[in-house]
């Protein structure tokens, strides 16, 4: 959008429409106080997680088959912090916990308390000690605030109830040089599945845009595949 100069009162207005345009940022989120997609995650209040294991982590779901892929996107270096948001059954959780190292931490978020136990008894047998559980609430990642140097999200985003809040307390978490990557479905009227078509409320443009609208940028998109994609974003300065 262009703005004309009309003296003596442009400064005044163009100062305006940028205070409200920050002010609408935080405004947005403080105002959604109701669900975009009530009961959408309604199979997570109780997940019976040997049932999920099988339908997570099996060979014909993209996003395990290709799981060393997506961890590889991240670049991720012993020491960092991740924060792993609707971790699920965790297998990409223990990818990361591997590449960070002692020295690093990975926060395994979900809102099923049943994932986050198995997570962390996993990670025990393992000895991988630097995994962490957080039970979060539907519109809070429970992170501490600059706590965090990458933000994970696969095939989560379009499950969130609370979106603008999610991303205004994602935002808070990130460290000032921090990245977030989305691995998302590609949802393509004529071309994406039906099923997908249902359950993912928005296509990639849309989810891009909430970003930045957000307070974040788009840095890039990694080449992935046809029926998901990888963004990745940091902190607009």
């Amino acid at each position: 959008m262009q703005y004309q100069r009309v003296a003596p009162h442009w400064v005044t207005a163009t100062l305006l429409i940028t205070v409200l345009i920050g002010l609408g940022i935080s405004n947005t989120a403080s105002a959604q106080e109701e669900s975009i997609r009530p009961g959408i995650n309604k199979p997570f209040t109780n997940p019976d997680v040997e049932q999920w294991l099988v339908r997570f982590e099996r060979e014909n779901r993209e996003v395990y088959t290709r799981r060393d892929e997506i961890v590889s996107a991240l670049n991720l270096k012993p020491g960092m912090d991740v924060a792993d948001i609707g971790a699920g059954t965790g297998f990409f959780t223990m990818l990361f916990a591997g590449k960070v190292g002692p020295d690093g931490t990975v926060y395994a978020l979900d809102i099923a308390e049943n994932f986050i136990t198995y997570i962390e008894k996993t990670a025990k047998e393992l000895g991988l000690a630097n995994v962490k559980g957080i039970t979060n609430p539907a519109d809070s990642t429970g992170l501490a605030p600059t706590s965090v140097d990458v933000i994970f999200l696969a095939h989560t985003y379009h499950h969130f109830e609370y979106p603008f809040k999610m991303l205004e307390s994602m935002r808070n978490a990130l460290r000032p040089d921090g990245v977030v990557v989305l691995v998302g479905m590609e949802r393509i009227e004529g071309v994406t599945a039906e099923f997908v078509l249902n359950m993912v409320r928005a296509g990639k443009g849309t989810f891009t845009d909430e970003f930045q609208n957000a307070g974040f940028e788009l840095m890039e998109e990694v080449p992935f595949s046809k029926k998901s994609y990888i963004l990745k974003f940091r902190l607009r300065p």
